[in-house]
């Protein structure tokens, strides 16, 4: 059968449904349907929050799950995931060859440190998220929170510190000191997130004075180096009159034991000398005449030896010759 229904000037027929014949039906389509949305699946690196009529309920792990359909309402988050936000610099592509961002972020990356310096900080700050129902509910931006948290630390611990130390000496404590102060904050905010490492990439000075500081540092390396060149010297010269004045002194120290070895030979050889001359002294003073006269006659060429009691000796000597004496 059918019913007839007009609008305006037209006729429509509608026809005629049998709810004893559709009835049946319809329940096996509505309770596929709820077995269907009663069971939902959580992934190996996530938890899910879920919320009963919009109030939470509890959160479950990894796995298949049940939950009540229309009633229960399921959130997922990846808990076993790296998030990475990057500060001063943007990363376009990663890879082997990385595509960073020519954009400036200087707002964020312009920081006056204890010195009264501008540096240039980029730096990386990589977290995970701990507890799922106070990431999703506890504050209403979470990504902003950590932003704005990590400013503001790495501000406080550059500020802290002048830019050579910055530059080198406490990039590891800046970084350690960021993470540590960045965690207690957003426990105290009850985040739900879990900061893993706060990395300082690079310190440099801001691009329009970036010239006028290597100038400096260049002038600084050249300084280094000639002082290290006038030490080098200084030494060299220092080690050497050292090492002349020790030579100096040794060889005095061995020319001392020298005389001093010969004058006790002497002594030794006048006193057995003595021994020999108690003995016989005539004979003694005979024996060190003739040796005496033996040395000083030996170095005089030329020589005659005249008896005393010898006479008329000089017309035999040939004085007209040349060199005779």
């Amino acid at each position: 059968m059918t019913q007839k229904v007009r609008f305006n000037d037209m006729e429509v027929q509608l026809p005629d449904f049998q709810i004893k014949k559709i009835g049946p039906i319809a329940l096996l389509v509505i309770g596929a349907i709820l077995v269907l949305t009663s069971f939902y699946t959580v992934e190996a690196n996530e938890n899910a929050v879920v919320l009963r009529l919009g109030k939470y309920s509890h959160t479950t792990m990894p796995g298949l799950h049940f939950k009540i359909p229309l009633i229960d309402t399921i959130h997922s988050v990846k808990v076993d995931y790296q998030y990475k936000m990057e500060f001063g610099f943007r990363t376009i592509k990663s890879g082997v060859r990385t595509q960073y961002s020519g954009k400036s972020y200087k707002n964020e990356s312009w920081m006056l440190t204890g010195d009264l310096k501008i540096a240039e900080v980029h730096w990386v700050v990589q977290y995970k998220v701990k507890d799922a129902f106070a990431y999703l509910f506890n504050v209403k931006n979470v990504e902003n929170t950590i932003k704005d948290v990590s400013e503001s630390t790495m501000r406080l611990m550059v500020g802290d510190r002048s830019f050579s130390e910055a530059l080198q000496a406490e990039r590891r404590n800046i970084g350690e000191g960021a993470r540590k102060l960045m965690q207690a904050k957003l426990d105290e905010y009850n985040t739900g997130i879990s900061i893993e490492m706060v990395q300082l990439q690079s310190v440099v000075p801001p691009e329009p004075v970036a010239d006028s500081f290597n100038e400096v540092n260049r002038a600084k390396q050249d300084q280094e180096t000639m002082i290290n060149n006038a030490r080098q010297e200084y030494n060299k010269q220092i080690y050497k009159v050292e090492g002349d004045a020790e030579r100096i002194i040794n060889e005095s120290d061995g020319y001392a034991i020298e005389r001093v070895n010969e004058a006790k030979g002497n002594a030794a050889l006048f006193e057995s000398v003595l021994v020999e001359y108690k003995k016989s002294p005539q004979i003694t003073r005979d024996r060190l005449y003739i040796e005496a006269m033996e040395e000083v006659l030996s170095k005089i060429p030329n020589k005659i030896i005249v008896d005393s009691d010898l006479e008329n000796l000089l017309p035999l000597l040939n004085l007209n010759k040349e060199g005779g004496k």
